[in-house]
């Protein structure tokens, strides 16, 4: 199971129309800054459900709030109908994937997709929802434990870094320590790379 491609298949013409209208942008910086974000949160919660802390966490979260049921209306999700509203809390969902580093993905995604960083912050937490309720629809479909949901993520990552060479780029950035001093190392040649990745 490839999560990003089951995620990147959902931004069809009307998921990019609503998109592109709610956070004000045109259709194809939103689509590479969509795939950015999901490269980067499916990156981020590989990282926590390698640790078996965090990892319970992220089962719990699954369970209680993120059944997949939030998929069946993605436009009124985007357009601002919250009938779950802890499935679709999109900044309280960043907070617990990203933590301290959600600034620096904020504008590592900024800087590579061309928005302007209060876009790109909408951006990211309308489709925080969205990334863990195709999670949590995989965890109901297939019944997986820690080990099975460690499984999906490093191997979507994985599949990920052996075609795209930004994959290790977004690595650098999770592994900031919220100073912003990372988004200078990978200035130039780096955020090169990482543009590439987020057209795909």
């Amino acid at each position: 199971m490839n999560l990003l491609e089951i995620l990147q298949n959902q931004l069809n013409d009307d998921v990019v129309d609503q998109l592109s209208t709610t956070i004000r942008a045109d259709k194809e910086q939103t689509v590479s800054a969509a795939n950015g974000v999901f490269a980067t949160l499916v990156s981020a919660l590989s990282r926590n459900a390698a640790n078996p802390e965090a990892g319970n966490a992220l089962l719990g979260a699954l369970d209680r709030d993120h059944d997949g049921s939030i998929l069946n209306d993605v436009i009124g999700l985007l357009g601002g109908a919250q009938a779950q509203p802890k499935a679709a809390n999109g900044l309280g969902i960043l907070e617990h994937i990203l933590g301290g580093n959600t600034n620096n993905v904020v504008q590592m995604v900024s800087k590579t997709s061309g928005l302007d960083f209060l876009k790109s912050a909408e951006l990211m937490k309308l489709l925080a929802p969205i990334v863990m309720g195709t999670l949590g629809q995989a965890k109901k479909q297939n019944g997986f434990d820690l080990g099975g949901l460690a499984q999906i993520l490093s191997g979507t990552v994985n599949q990920a870094s052996k075609s795209r060479e930004g994959m290790g780029l977004i690595e650098k950035v999770l592994d900031a320590d919220g100073d912003g001093s990372v988004m200078d190392d990978l200035a130039g040649m780096g955020m090169k790379v990482l543009g590439g990745l987020f057209r795909k």
